[in-house]
């Protein structure tokens, strides 16, 4: 899986051959088809391999903390070798479904159940009302990540990662939306 990661980060979905990953891994191509039928069934396997566990969800007992760290370990996983993962074959995924299934089951629900379960926490300790719709909610942690992570332009080395920087940022604001409260 390695060998398909930088093979997709150096040459992208439609420049990555079964033979120049097959080339890196020091293997043969045959040994790769006898587990891939084909370069989607490649990619796909590399994206459930490499997408990162968000960690487990604890409860701190606050939703400013519970909140901040899922923020956080969305911004680690973006900024790790799922993240890359990700930015190499999101284009491509606009146009294989079967690529975006499994984008989607291994990178977008397992942060929506985090989200789902930290919002029903926070409603039973009264520290905001109850959510109309806890996937907005998803929906306003994925999109700010994502494109902040993907989109802004590389930054100096002495400046926060992107994700990080969005994450830190994200957080007063989605804790106002949500109407917070301390208990």
């Amino acid at each position: 899986m390695d060998a398909t990661l930088a093979e997709l980060q150096r040459h992208g979905y439609s420049g990555l051959t079964t033979a120049s990953v097959a080339k890196r891994a020091g293997v043969s191509t045959a040994t790769l088809y006898r587990r891939w039928r084909s370069k989607q069934d490649l990619v796909v396997g590399a994206a459930q391999a490499w997408a990162e566990n968000l960690g487990p969800d604890h409860d701190t007992g606050s939703l400013e903390e519970d909140l901040g760290a899922l923020l956080h370990d969305k911004a680690l996983a973006l900024e790790g070798p799922s993240g890359r993962l990700l930015r190499a074959v999101l284009g491509e995924a606009a146009h294989n479904r079967a690529l975006a299934d499994v984008l989607f089951d291994a990178f977008v629900l397992p942060l929506q159940d985090r989200v789902f379960a930290l919002l029903e926490r926070a409603v039973a300790r009264g520290e905001i009302p109850p959510v109309e719709d806890p996937l907005v909610v998803a929906e306003m942690v994925i999109g700010p990540m994502v494109s902040h992570t993907f989109l802004v332009p590389e930054r100096e080395a002495d400046t926060p990662a992107p994700g990080r920087d969005i994450a830190t940022r994200l957080l007063p604001y989605l804790l106002r939306a949500l109407g917070h409260r301390r208990p």
